[in-house]
């Protein structure tokens, strides 16, 4: 594994002299815009090892993505390959279904602290709820990036992430609307003003191999959205694109009025291969089935 080759995979072409927030940044805005979040593997016979170098060998020589367990244990590795105090974390995600976040932990988030600041970086959420930089780790304070505001609160040693929703507008209606979430990843019927509870964690330090039953887990249980839609998700300079099963969708954050331009198009089978290699630089080694 080399951090000059992960750097050409995600197309920053630097020389990172310290460890601090501004190189932090720029490697972390590079990474999501060039590795998707994506849970392809389970859709074409494919399984998903939680490890280093299978990691590495998939997303960086590969030109894969990944889910969080994959995009930011690489992340991780990247990070102390460059000197940061970095660790891993472990986060239970909201379920908009359930009303409830999971009792399992199932999500790696990173804490990274710079000059005594503890900041969260989390490269592995994917959809509308991606963050586009690090985070300061602040209780109750409104953090706001291109894609909305972002906000933790703390109680009792649990912290709380979430966000402020904007409404979607969709050019064909001309008016604001809403999208169903099947055709969207980790999103819901957005209201003005609305939170949208992301997940919760705790600062624990965890392993990666804290997390392998649960990557084993949700490949093979029937339940989870996972297992029911295949995903693919990549942030833009401007927004995000999103391929869930055929729906392959178009996002442009704030566009007017604190609404976020979406545009929604149903693919065929042909289409998806193409959308895959043309938006999201993918092209599979085995035949999906969306």
């Amino acid at each position: 594994m080399n951090i000059q080759e992960y750097f050409t995979r995600i197309s920053y072409d630097e020389s990172p002299k310290d460890a601090d927030l501004r190189t932090l940044t720029a490697i972390f805005q590079h990474h999501i815009r060039a590795i998707p979040f994506e849970n392809l593997s389970m859709h074409c016979g494919e399984s998903i090892e939680l490890n280093l170098q299978s990691t590495y060998d998939k997303i960086v020589r590969k030109n894969r993505g990944g889910w969080c367990m994959e995009s930011n244990h690489l992340l991780f590795w990247a990070l102390q390959e460059l000197g940061y105090e970095v660790c891993i974390l472990g986060g239970n995600s909201y379920e908009p279904a359930d009303g409830a976040y999971t009792a399992e932990i199932n999500h790696i988030l990173l804490k990274v602290v710079i000059k005594g600041n503890p900041y969260i970086v989390d490269a592995g959420f994917g959809g509308a709820y991606q963050t586009w930089q690090p985070l300061m780790l602040i209780s109750g304070k409104d953090q706001l990036q291109t894609p909305g505001i972002f906000r933790f609160t703390e109680d009792n040693g649990t912290w709380y992430f979430e966000k402020v929703k904007r409404k979607h507008y969709i050019p064909e209606q001309n008016l604001p609307a809403s999208i169903p979430e099947q055709n969207l990843p980790a999103t819901d019927t957005p209201e003005q003003g609305d939170i949208r509870k992301i997940y919760t964690f705790t600062l624990e330090p965890r392993d990666i191999n804290d997390f392998q039953e649960i990557n084993t887990y949700l490949q093979v249980s029937p339940d989870n959205i996972l297992q029911k839609k295949s995903i693919c998700c990549l942030q833009t300079t401007e927004g995000l694109y999103a391929l869930v099963g055929w729906t392959f969708t178009e996002m442009k954050y704030d566009y007017k009025d604190n609404m976020d331009l979406v545009k929604i198009t149903t693919l065929t089978d042909e289409e998806v291969e193409k959308t895959l290699k043309e938006k999201f630089n993918i092209v599979l080694e085995n035949k999906l089935v969306p």
